[in-house]
């Protein structure tokens, strides 16, 4: 027989435990259970930036949704002090220490394309637009920077207010404030599904029913919403694997960030410390459809050339800690899937928060818990309802050009080096275009694949296709059910 308890909460990654985390504090009487599996998430290999103005680019400082993003970090920036207190005061004397910190340098170098210097330009803007303080860098200041001399950078700026810490301990004192809390129960990963207007969870445990769930699985929340009813109209889930590398120097890291801007469908090389005296190096980008269960030695190799190359070729011989590998959600659209299912009463759903979820933890924890528990629809996350179109902010002709101009800044930094006779450089970015467009015209119509996701599309054209047309059917079933 099931056990009742008042919400389910399916994901142990750093959504689902502060989600548990916030609405036991809102409400200490709650009965939660939080449910989860251990495995190559997006969590434990974050390198946990805790970053508003190093991710901004050109193109997403354009777009409306970009800017609705933006907006949330800069919120979620403000909220971590008191959030990071409130946890660390909970979990008392278990909380280890976490490696907080700010401070981080963005390098402009010659190793990638015109993308970096668009960026570059991109977060002076968005830090005047919020109030945020950008200093230009002298290059030779920057702490513990070694590139090779190919690889130098010629200007750099600093974010003094960029925050860092070390994700593998913070999830360390999660654990320990969710274990101080007396009504929320962990479990081993489990079965979610739908039994009248309730929600069972099943587990090797045992049993559990709530009238309300949270599904907050990261890559794997799209086959725990399959559970609860194949046929919702939730947006599709995809996955950037990442793999990262943390090495021991023969001296502590310097505490701050060093970084290049977001390239090459990717968040740019950056070089985190952490909270041992570590550095972590990261990070590769690979979008895919499903979760991968180990990095492969293509992203290892790349991410170690071109970090050791363009960082600091003095850790060649640090000793490697730890190989890390997570499966990042990624909403089809390339944005967040956040809020109510309005199909199913009752159940929230928190992921596709690509490279911002743990940044933007204590915000979307504290909103839905929010909704959750007084039916109040938050501002911060009623663009991101999971039950939506997708977003389309690009025409299909500026995407293309984009996601172009992503596949040079990746032959860039891969060193490719083009003949010297004609005019090769025009001949292989004319070919970049024409994979482009032969991409994006396999997609449906009604939607426009985010150039981030440009990969999967002409790798994986025709699943992604299907997919894509799958849930534009679903929400057309639904709308012609509700008329």
């Amino acid at each position: 027989m099931a056990e009742d308890v008042d919400v389910l909460v399916v994901g142990a990654g750093v959504l689902g435990r502060s989600i548990a985390y916030a609405l036991a504090c809102a409400e200490p009487q709650l009965r939660i259970v939080v449910s989860g599996r251990r495995g190559p998430g997006a969590s434990r290999a974050a390198g946990a930036m805790l970053g508003v103005l190093g991710e901004v680019t050109a193109a997403g400082l354009r777009t409306r949704h970009g800017g609705l993003r933006l907006a949330m970090a800069v919120e979620a920036a403000a909220r971590w002090p008191a959030w990071r207190e409130g946890l660390r005061a909970r979990a008392g004397g278990s909380a280890p220490a976490d490696g907080y910190g700010a401070g981080t340098y963005v390098l402009l170098n010659a190793s990638s394309g015109r993308l970096d210097e668009s960026a570059f330009e991109a977060i002076r803007t968005a830090g005047a637009r919020h109030g945020l303080p950008v200093e230009d860098g002298a290059v030779p200041d920057v702490p513990a920077y070694r590139p090779l001399d190919n690889d130098r950078a010629l200007r750099a700026l600093f974010l003094p207010r960029e925050g860092f810490l070390d994700a593998r301990r913070w999830l360390r004192t999660l654990d320990a404030a969710l274990l101080a809390l007396p009504h929320v129960r962990r479990t081993a990963t489990g079965r979610l599904r739908a039994v009248g207007d309730t929600y069972e969870l099943t587990t090797r445990t045992g049993r559990f029913r709530a009238r309300r769930a949270v599904v907050a699985a990261g890559a794997w929340s799209g086959a725990v919403l399959d559970g609860v009813a194949p046929d919702l109209p939730v947006l599709p889930v995809v996955v950037a694997e990442g793999a990262a590398v943390t090495v021991r120097p023969d001296l502590p890291a310097p505490p701050v960030v060093v970084r290049t801007p977001n390239r090459a469908y990717a968040c740019g090389l950056h070089s985190v410390p952490q909270a041992d005296g570590t550095s972590y190096l990261g990070a590769s980008a690979a979008p895919a459809l499903h979760p991968g269960d180990a990095p492969t030695a293509g992203a290892v190799r790349f991410l170690l050339d071109a970090a050791l190359g363009q960082l600091r070729h003095d850790l060649t011989g640090a000793r490697v800690v730890q190989v890390h590998h997570g499966n990042r959600p990624v909403g089809l659209d390339g944005h967040p899937l956040l809020g109510g299912v309005a199909d199913r009463p009752g159940l929230w759903v928190a992921t596709g928060t690509h490279r911002d979820g743990l940044h933007a933890s204590p915000l979307i924890a504290q909103e839905l818990a929010t909704e959750i528990l007084h039916g109040t629809p938050s501002p911060w996350l009623t663009p991101w309802r999971p039950d939506r179109m997708p977003i389309a902010d690009w025409t299909a002709a500026d995407a293309i050009e984009e996601a172009a101009a992503h596949h040079e800044a990746l032959a860039a930094e891969s060193r490719m080096r083009p003949p010297l006779t004609g005019d090769w450089p025009g001949l292989l970015a004319d070919a970049y275009r024409h994979l482009m467009r032969q991409t994006y015209a396999r997609m449906p119509d009604g939607y426009v694949l985010p150039p981030e996701l440009a990969p999967l599309g002409y790798e994986h054209g025709p699943a992604l296709a299907k997919l894509a047309q799958g849930h534009l059917d679903r929400l057309t079933t639904r709308n012609r059910a509700g008329s």
